[in-house]
C-alpha cells in the first residue's frame, strides 16, 4: 500500500500454549543467577537453560521471574547462634560502665565526706571516711582486671559480681544525692554561722545605739554636768595642744609642697616677717608655722569667729549655746559635717579661712607647678592629704573656740607684737633651746602661737626671740 510492501504477520501465541510454557518452568528445580556459592551454580541443561533450547516457539515481550531458592535449615541455625553472643557481650559491657560510673560517684562522695570531717575534725567520721575511700578504690580496680580478662577471654567465669545497669545507676544516683546533702549541710552550716555573728553584731550594735542616746540624752538634759567635765583648764589646755600640733602638720604639708614649686622659702619667710635675724638655719619655718597659726586664729575673740554680720544668734545664755554647738561638733565627723551641710557654719568657717591662708595666686602658683603625675586639681579639695589636714586643723580650732565661749567668764586671747621686751609670765621661747643672760634685755620677733587668759590664768604665747645665738 503506497508501495510499501506489506508487512508479514506472524501467528500471536495462543493462551493455551502460554500457560503450558508457564508450567513447564514452576515443574523445573528453581535456580539463581547470583548465588552464594559457586559450586551451587552448575546447573544441568534441564533444570531451566533447556528452556532456553526448546524447539518451541519463544515467547517475546514477557518478563522472567527468578525466585531465589531458600536458604539451607543448617544456615538459620548458624545465624541464630550467633545472636545470643553478641547480646551476652552488650550487656556485659553495659554492666561493666555502668558499675564504673557508680564506683567513681561513691568514691567522690566519701572524699568530700573526708573532707567535710576534717573541719572540724571528727577522728571516726575520717576513720569511716577513709575506709569507704580504699574500698571504692578496690571496687574500682577489680573492675579494672575484670576488663582486661574479659578482654583476651570472653568466656572466663568472673568471681566479680557486676550486677544490673539498673542496679548500678541506682548506686550512681544515690552517691550523687548523698555527695549533694554533704554540700547542702556544709553551705546550711556556714549559714547558720553567719547568722549567729549578725545576731550579735545587731544585738552589740543595739547595745551602742542605747549607750549613745543614754548619753546623748545626759549631756543634752544637763548641761551642768557637761560643764563640771569640760569647763576645766586641763581640758582646754589639752584641745590647745591638739590644735597647735594639727597647726603644725598643715604647715609642713604646706611648706613641701611650697619646696616642690620651686619658691625660694628664705624669701617667702622675709616677706612674712622682714628682717629676722634667725639664730640658726632653717629657723625660718617658725614664720611659716605663725603665718598659719595666726591665720586661723584671727577673728577668735568674736562669738561668730568673724563669719558674717548676719549669723544666727543663740537663744539663751551664750555659755550654753556654745556648750552646745561645741557637743554637736564633736560627737560628728569633721569630714561628714562638710559633706553633708556645705552652708553650716563650720563649712563656712573652713573656706574662709582657706581663701585667708591660700590666695588665689598662691594655689595656682603651687599646684600648677607640681609633677604632673601627682594627683592634684585646680582645688584645695582635690589634695586628700592637703585637705584632710587642713579640714583637721580647722575642726580643732573649731572646737576650741566654743570651749572658750563656753567658759563664764570667756577665754581672752593675746598675741605679742614685735619689738616687745620677752616676759616670762606671758611668753614662752618657742625653740626652747636657748639661755637668757640675766641683764640682757632681749626682744620679741614675732609671735607664733598666740596666748590665752582663763580667769587669772595666763597660758604662755610661744614667740620666736630675736638677737640670740643658738646655744645647743
Amino acid at each position: 500500500m503506497n508501495g510499501y510492501p506489506a508487512p508479514t504477520t506472524t501467528k500471536p501465541p495462543q493462551i493455551s500454549e502460554m500457560f503450558q510454557k508457564v508450567a513447564l518452568a514452576f515443574k523445573t528445580k528453581t535456580f539463581e543467577f547470583f548465588a552464594d556459592d559457586d559450586n551451587n551454580n552448575h546447573l544441568s541443561d534441564s533444570d531451566g537453560f533447556s528452556l532456553l533450547d526448546s524447539t518451541e516457539d519463544f515467547i517475546t515481550d514477557q518478563k522472567v521471574v527468578v525466585i531465589k531458592p531458600d536458604l539451607p535449615p543448617n544456615s538459620y541455625s548458624s545465624i541464630n547462634n550467633s545472636f545470643p553472643n553478641r547480646t551476652i557481650d552488650t550487656q556485659i559491657a553495659d554492666s561493666l560502665i555502668s558499675s564504673v560510673f557508680a564506683a567513681v560517684s561513691s568514691f567522690e562522695a566519701s572524699y568530700l565526706q573526708l573532707q567535710t570531717s576534717h573541719v572540724p575534725f571528727v577522728e571516726e567520721s575520717v576513720k569511716a571516711a577513709d575506709r569507704a575511700l580504699v574500698s571504692h578504690l578496690q571496687r574500682l580496680s577489680d573492675l579494672k582486671r575484670f576488663y582486661r580478662v574479659f578482654q583476651k577471654n570472653p568466656n572466663f567465669e568472673a568471681e566479680l559480681s557486676l550486677g544490673s545497669c539498673l542496679e548500678a545507676q541506682v548506686q550512681e544516683n544515690q552517691s550523687k544525692l548523698r555527695t549533694l546533702e554533704t554540700v547542702s549541710n556544709r553551705l546550711q552550716e556556714e549559714i547558720d554561722e553567719k547568722d549567729n555573728e549578725v545576731s550579735t553584731l545587731r544585738k552589740k550594735l543595739a547595745e551602742i545605739q542605747w549607750a549613745n542616746t543614754k548619753l546623748s540624752k545626759k549631756l543634752s538634759g544637763n548641761l551642768n554636768s557637761a560643764c563640771d567635765v569640760l569647763l576645766t583648764l586641763r581640758v582646754f589646755y589639752s584641745v590647745l595642744h591638739d590644735a597647735c600640733r594639727a597647726t603644725h602638720k598643715f604647715s609642713k604639708i604646706l611648706i613641701d609642697l611650697m619646696r616642690k614649686a620651686g619658691w625660694d622659702l628664705d624669701l617667702v619667710a622675709n616677706s612674712v616677717y622682714p628682717d629676722i635675724d634667725y639664730a640658726k638655719k632653717g629657723h625660718n619655718i617658725f614664720a611659716f608655722f605663725s603665718y598659719v597659726c595666726l591665720g586661723m586664729f584671727r577673728g577668735f575673740d568674736f562669738e561668730g569667729f568673724g563669719l558674717s554680720e548676719n549669723e544666727p544668734l543663740c537663744n539663751g545664755n551664750k555659755g550654753t549655746c556654745s556648750l552646745k554647738q561645741l557637743l554637736e561638733h564633736v560627737s560628728s565627723n569633721p569630714m561628714e559635717l562638710l559633706s553633708r551641710n556645705q552652708n553650716s557654719e563650720y563649712s563656712r568657717f573652713c573656706e574662709k579661712k582657706y581663701q585667708e591662708l591660700i590666695h588665689l595666686t598662691m594655689e595656682s602658683s603651687i599646684f600648677s607647678k607640681l609633677d604632673q603625675n601627682e594627683v592634684v586639681l585646680n582645688s584645695w579639695r582635690s589634695l586628700s592629704i592637703f585637705y584632710e589636714s587642713f579640714v583637721s586643723m580647722a575642726s580643732s580650732i573649731w572646737t576650741l573656740h566654743k570651749l572658750a565661749f563656753s567658759f563664764d567668764p570667756v577665754v581672752e586671747i593675746f598675741q605679742v607684737e614685735r619689738g616687745v621686751d620677752f616676759s616670762r609670765v606671758y611668753m614662752e621661747d618657742v625653740t626652747k633651746r636657748y639661755n637668757l643672760p640675766g641683764q640682757t634685755r632681749v626682744k620679741v620677733g614675732f609671735t607664733v602661737v598666740p596666748g590665752f587668759k582663763i580667769g587669772r590664768t595666763v597660758i604662755q604665747s610661744q614667740v620666736y626671740l630675736s638677737g640670740l645665738k643658738c646655744t645647743g
